[in-house]
């Protein structure tokens, strides 16, 4: 099946009969449909909209929790074959705009351009927005002019309490190329300069989490295509956001992810579109990612059976 059919297979109604089957609600921008019961014994609930790559924002009990927003969006050849790494970082304060509303945490998974870009932007123009990532995010978030007390440096193993939900802070690993390797790998143990190219910002260790609902769902959110597998285990969350395999290198992948996840009711692929167009529906995919996308949808789907897969559009909430 292609990635076009795939996506046309989770409108409204195929939503609907997912959320019967697995116990979770998922609503589009425009009411269709009866209301679906939470599943007994729940009372909370997140919706969550897509800001493409590995962005998110989450809204629980009018609280938005933001995870690696990216919204800017600007080319540096990454999809033509002519990447440069001297590509001046740039903020689209319009693009950002309300998407990211009130937004009191951030949440990063690690800190290369298409997942930290905005961060300082939105930490320092939203009243109180507090940034947790890891040692590497709070000294770029430092030299990018965020005062210290809204950064916040977590390594994994961290579970914070904030009322309506908390964050499971996961150790985790950033995704391979071809040649076993990665883009800008460092960390920063000290503020440097400002940044001022992509190249400036390292992968600085990367980190997963689960954001768990109080009465309500558990989201896992993971920004890279590699993980710990020991340090998923008793996760089980009811809705996984993973990662696009970006080279094939990593081991069985797929099986192993979501088995360490235990099967997630919900599973919706990230980092499948080309982040250097456009933010507009449908989500643009490069020639050179719809068949790993199409094939990630069957590798889930023969790994987990009892699995639904969403493949999320743009600006689309999505109630769990």
């Amino acid at each position: 099946m292609g990635v076009m059919s795939e996506t046309r297979d989770l409108n409204r109604r195929a939503l609907i009969r997912t959320a019967v089957a697995t116990g979770v609600a998922a609503t589009g921008v425009a009411a269709a449909g009866p209301a679906v019961a939470a599943p007994a014994g729940r009372t909370g609930t997140a919706t969550l909209r897509w800001f493409g790559t590995s962005g998110w924002r989450i809204d629980v009990n009018g609280r938005t929790v933001l995870v690696d927003p990216y919204l800017t969006r600007f080319p540096t050849g990454l999809f033509t074959g002519a990447f440069d790494p001297a590509t001046p970082l740039r903020v689209d304060a319009d693009a950002i705009g309300s998407r990211v509303g009130a937004a009191e945490t951030v949440l990063v998974t690690h800190t290369h351009w298409d997942h930290f870009n905005d961060v300082p932007h939105i930490a320092k123009t939203v009243p109180g927005a507090r940034i947790l990532g890891t040692l590497t995010a709070y000294h770029l978030a430092l030299a990018s002019g965020v005062p210290g007390g809204q950064a916040v440096p977590v390594k994994g193993g961290e579970h914070l309490d904030f009322g309506d939900y908390t964050v499971e802070v996961v150790a985790s690993l950033h995704s391979r190329n071809a040649a076993y390797s990665l883009a800008f790998p460092g960390v920063r143990i000290t503020p440097p300069a400002a940044p001022r190219t992509i190249g400036d910002l390292p992968e600085g260790d990367t980190l997963a989490y689960q954001v768990t609902v109080a009465g309500g769902p558990k989201l896992f959110f993971m920004g890279g295509s590699d993980f710990v597998e020991r340090n998923l285990a008793g996760l089980a969350p009811d809705v996984a956001m993973v990662a696009l395999p970006s080279a094939g290198v990593v081991y069985d992948y797929t099986r192993r992810l979501l088995a360490a996840l235990d099967h997630p009711r919900v599973v919706v692929p990230v980092h499948w579109d080309n982040f250097e167009t456009p933010l507009r529906n449908p989500p643009a995919v490069a020639a050179g990612d719809a068949a790993k996308l199409d094939a990630f949808v069957a590798a889930i789907r023969e790994a987990s059976p009892r699995t639904r897969v969403l493949l999320p559009s743009y600006d689309t909430p999505y109630t769990f």
